[in-house]
């Protein structure tokens, strides 16, 4: 594959926030975006998957679609495999992992003998390293089957993308970065605005908020696979970076939560990601949320669901104290709230929009609820 060469990207995410995922990449400009179960799909060369890694806010992974054949069976498939230009992706000194993502309507019915023999493939042709060790791997090619065509991917962001490269302390059951953009995006912030977050945690939300405002790159502080790959430039890469210039933010992004471990966490990440200066947390109960001086803005909050954390029973009277506050002292507000359980969002008594889907999120299926400005 050449580095002008224009294939599909895929881009990753949790089923249920793909419209929102194309919304975003509609927004930054990627090539034929189109939604499609688990992700959104986009057109472009190898610089365009690194832009994707570095500004994209709402994907998991990224995935470059390498190329496809037909397989019958395993024999044609070694054969297919020994054929296929890994030294044009591949590099012969980076450990490589195989994996078989989907394996459906084919003949090939043992996913295990099918990484084995692409895996072969690539150690005899190629010469690189594999491995079977998901931390030992520099790189992870993933093989979908279906209908017999195999399709091989590149996943070229190595670990995922929630992790921005700036938040060494989490707390229990935190909220997913990129997932947190999303739920931003749908509530329709886009960076003009006060955010608060009255039960922050280790900050997500607040911090996500404040970046959006000051239009930092969420990529800007970690590495990534393609950095391994034959393709990789680290002049133009370099270059790209350089593009994301943070702008002066006038607003304050507010966090608060009973714990103290968890204000000092979320004010050392804020600190760690540069946005420091616009954020602040505190330690309160929900009861004690105040609303700050200025214009309304967008209070969303993750809330203990009950199912991993906290009494369920004890849960239905902390939803319904902060439902009170935000009544009583956020008019002209918006409201998000995340959980996995309806009766919960309900006993906010908030007047809800209409749901979306529900999100799969650490084995539970999650929702945002959203209000519009409150009266």
């Amino acid at each position: 594959m050449r580095n002008d060469e224009t294939f599909e990207i895929f881009l990753t995410v949790a089923p249920g926030l793909e419209q929102a995922l194309l919304d975003e990449a509609r927004e930054l400009g990627f090539a034929a975006p189109k939604a499609v179960p688990g992700g959104v799909t986009v057109q472009g060369g190898w610089s365009e998957v690194w832009r994707a890694n570095l500004s994209l806010r709402g994907a998991a992974r990224v995935l470059a679609r390498i190329g496809e054949f037909r397989a019958f069976h395993l024999a044609q498939l070694d054969k297919r495999a020994r054929k296929f230009p890994w030294g044009e992706v591949l590099r012969a000194d980076v450990p490589v992992r195989v994996e078989v993502a989907t394996n459906r309507k084919s003949k090939i019915y043992h996913a295990g003998a099918a990484a084995q023999r692409v895996e072969k493939a690539i150690a005899e042709t190629l010469g690189a390293p594999i491995t079977r060790d998901a931390a030992e791997a520099a790189l992870t090619v993933k093989l979908r089957i279906e209908d017999n065509l195999c399709v091989f991917s590149v996943d070229t962001s190595g670990e995922g993308l929630h992790k921005r490269g700036h938040k060494s302390a989490v707390g229990k059951a935190p909220m997913r970065e990129n997932l947190a953009a999303l739920f931003l995006r749908e509530c329709g912030y886009t960076g003009s605005e006060p955010v608060v977050d009255p039960m922050c945690g280790s900050g997500t939300f607040v911090i996500e908020a404040a970046e959006i405002a000051a239009g930092m790159l969420p990529g800007r502080n970690r590495h990534f696979a393609f950095e391994q790959l034959v393709s990789f430039d680290p002049a133009s890469w370099e270059n790209m970076k350089q593009q994301g210039v943070a702008r002066a933010v006038d607003q304050v992004f507010q966090g608060s939560d009973r714990n103290a471990g968890a204000v000092e966490m979320a004010a050392a990440n804020a600190e760690r990601a540069g946005v420091a200066e616009n954020t602040r947390f505190l330690q309160a109960a929900v009861s004690d949320l105040q609303r700050p001086a200025g214009p309304p803005g967008l209070v969303i909050v993750n809330p203990p669901y009950g199912a991993r954390i906290g009494n369920k029973k004890l849960l239905f009277a902390l939803y319904g104290a902060l439902g009170q506050v935000l009544k009583e002292r956020f008019s002209g507000w918006r409201v998000g709230i995340v959980t996995s359980d309806t009766a919960l969002a309900k006993a906010t008594q908030l007047p809800f929009l209409p749901f979306g889907p529900p999100v799969a999120h650490g084995g539970l299926k999650i929702r945002l609820y959203k209000t519009d400005p409150l009266p």
